[in-house]
């Protein structure tokens, strides 16, 4: 790291992972990724484990894009995790056993940004003054636990800056897209993650303003980009894999138990299912299956390590709808081979109940901040889930289209948490 920095901004989220520094000057700069698999200044937050004598307790680790590489040279012999973020704040998780070894959320956390800054290639080398790390208005997950939430993140962050402060995610975007603006104006920004979308309210004044940004209100709810996975997932690939179907049990016609189900269409749970104990009992269940055909699929998908892939077709059939009207999901991993047309209505469909409960926590936002939609100057939309044509629908119709604005999707909340580094008070801005 540039023995100058003065902040870092880390924006770790559940589906990719982005860091900027601050130089004293006014600016960030991105850090840029090196090496063969880097994707530019975008870090997957993904890691893959495998077994090796050499490696610390038996288990070698690699994160980002070259966890992705490591699974996909070597799926069974590996372990892949991804969107572990998602269980930060939930006291129900404990520890993940990855080759019988248990791994605490911040365990995970701690090797992930060990590889990340090795990855960094010297970017990430010396501590600066300031860390400054996004976090989501609200966690993920049923009844999260931000006291929990903050214990954790402090554990995987020890060592890594001088001074650790806590900023709103859509905060860290307002301050990147404020830089932007040439005169004052309030803004909503609203970002759409993996597992969070949050709304924050920012008072912009003119450049050179002594206080350019003073924050108004925030809030936010556990829905986002994972979870449109898995409703596509839920209404398209589990009745293939068995869901709604029943089995044979003493004599009786029995629903297939739906726990299964619920694990497979949960990235968290999905790559902990490949146990000889899980497997046990979803071969049982096949045996006495009325249809054993789709347990079969889902055994195959579960035993070969199929989970990144399968996702990744998912998501990849997601941001197709994005752009078009109809598209086609399509896999072919482990045995089991699907092909299913999508339409974007049916996925609006899907996801109906999400989006209107994302809607709910915006008004949060605006009713906190006690302004009304048409005191909005602009509307900043950050976040890859922000490109779905739904959500953005939602803005048009309360906002106005003139009034959006777009930009730096997986990357402005880096950018303006360095900047908010900068800032000789952070007091208005921590959370």
């Amino acid at each position: 790291m540039d023995s100058s920095a003065s902040a870092l901004g880390l924006d770790f989220g559940t589906t990719n992972t982005v860091a900027a520094l601050a130089n004293g000057s006014g600016e960030a700069q991105l850090i840029e990724f090196a090496g063969e698999a880097a994707t530019g200044a975008v870090f997957r937050s993904a890691l893959c484990f495998w077994e090796d004598e050499g490696a610390w307790n038996g288990v070698a680790h690699e994160a980002g894009p070259w966890a992705i590489g490591e699974y996909l040279e070597s799926p069974l012999d590996s372990r892949f995790v991804q969107s572990f973020k998602t269980v930060a704040a939930s006291a129900l998780f404990e520890r993940a056993l990855i080759f019988g070894k248990p791994f605490r959320f911040e365990d995970l956390g701690q090797r992930f940004l060990q590889r990340l800054v090795t990855h960094a290639g010297g970017q990430l080398d010396a501590r600066p003054a300031r860390v400054i790390v996004g976090r989501p208005v609200e966690y993920a997950g049923a009844r999260p636990d931000p006291t929990l939430a903050r214990r954790r993140y402090d554990a995987m962050l020890e060592g890594f800056g001088v001074e650790l402060h806590y900023v709103y995610e859509p905060l860290g975007a307002a301050y990147s897209y404020a830089a932007r603006l040439t005169e004052p104006a309030t803004i909503l920004v609203a970002d759409f993650g993996g597992g969070t979308t949050d709304f924050s309210l920012v008072r912009v004044a003119e450049p050179g303003a002594a206080r350019r940004c003073v924050p108004l209100a925030s809030s936010g709810i556990g829905i986002a980009g994972d979870r449109f996975d898995q409703r596509i997932v839920d209404k398209l690939l589990l009745p293939l894999l068995g869901k709604g179907g029943t089995y044979r049990s003493f004599g009786k016609l029995l629903d297939i138990p739906g726990g299964y189900f619920a694990d497979f269409a949960d990235w968290s749970r999905l790559a902990m299912m490949r146990n000889r104990r899980t497997l046990e009992e979803l071969r049982r269940l096949q045996k006495d299956a009325t249809d054993p055909a789709p347990i079969g699929r889902m055994i195959a998908l579960i035993e070969n390590e199929q989970g990144f892939p399968l996702y990744d077709a998912v998501g990849q059939v997601k941001r197709a709808l994005s752009g078009a009207e109809e598209a086609e999901f399509r896999f072919d991993g482990g045995g089991v081979a699907i092909a299913a047309p999508v339409t974007r209505a049916e996925f609006k469909e899907w996801i109906g109940d999400d989006l209107r409960r994302i809607e709910g926590a915006m008004d949060a936002a605006l009713a906190k901040a006690g302004i009304e939609a048409a005191a909005i100057d602009r509307v900043f939309l950050t976040g890859g889930s922000s490109l779905i044509p739904a959500i953005r629908a939602i803005f048009e119709r309360r906002f106005g289209g003139e009034r959006i604005a777009t930009g730096g999707e997986l990357t402005s909340i880096a950018h303006g948490l360095a900047l908010i580094g900068e800032q000789p008070d952070l007091a208005e801005w921590v959370a």
